[in-house]
């Protein structure tokens, strides 16, 4: 896969080593002030997890340079797929990253049979939403909700 002129990788995390849990590591901040990285036992624990794709990008040097997360899980109503955690390292934003990660989430799903595709995005994260609007994604009239439980392990 291209992403302007340079060739990308994309492909689900199949293991959590030292090197894909550092690049997580340094991709984590530059998504959430407020959330720490996940350690290297929470990371394998989402990469075996059924229910979630780590989708990673890698320039041709096996640099990763961004990743997403789908999520497929089944309800009365169908399969629902949601996209979460889209992040691209600043020295590769503006390249096409997460173009290319977007449509491979895209991909993954209709290939397990979803329907449709959910994100939510940050009124501040401008070029993201610019981004998802212009791959077809379209504003949804809804309220999102979010109840604090506390910390989490």
């Amino acid at each position: 896969m291209t992403a302007q002129g340079q060739r990308l990788t994309i492909a689900p995390a199949d293991k959590a080593d030292d090197a894909l849990h550092d690049a997580v590591a340094g991709l984590v901040p530059q998504l959430s002030s407020s959330s720490p990285p996940p350690t290297l036992a929470q990371l394998q624990r989402i990469i075996e997890d059924p229910a979630t794709t780590l989708l990673v990008a890698r320039d041709t040097g096996r640099t990763v340079v961004g990743m997403l997360t789908l999520a497929l899980f089944r309800l009365p109503t169908g399969l629902r797929a949601w996209i979460e955690d889209v992040v691209v390292d600043d020295a590769a934003r503006g390249t096409g990253v997460a173009s290319a990660l977007v449509h491979a989430a895209l991909d993954e799903a209709r290939a397990q049979g979803a329907r449709t595709v959910d994100l939510t995005s940050r009124p501040d994260r401008e070029a993201a939403n610019r981004l998802y609007l212009r791959l077809g994604f379209a504003r949804r009239a809804t309220h999102v909700y979010r109840y604090e439980l506390g910390a989490a392990g």
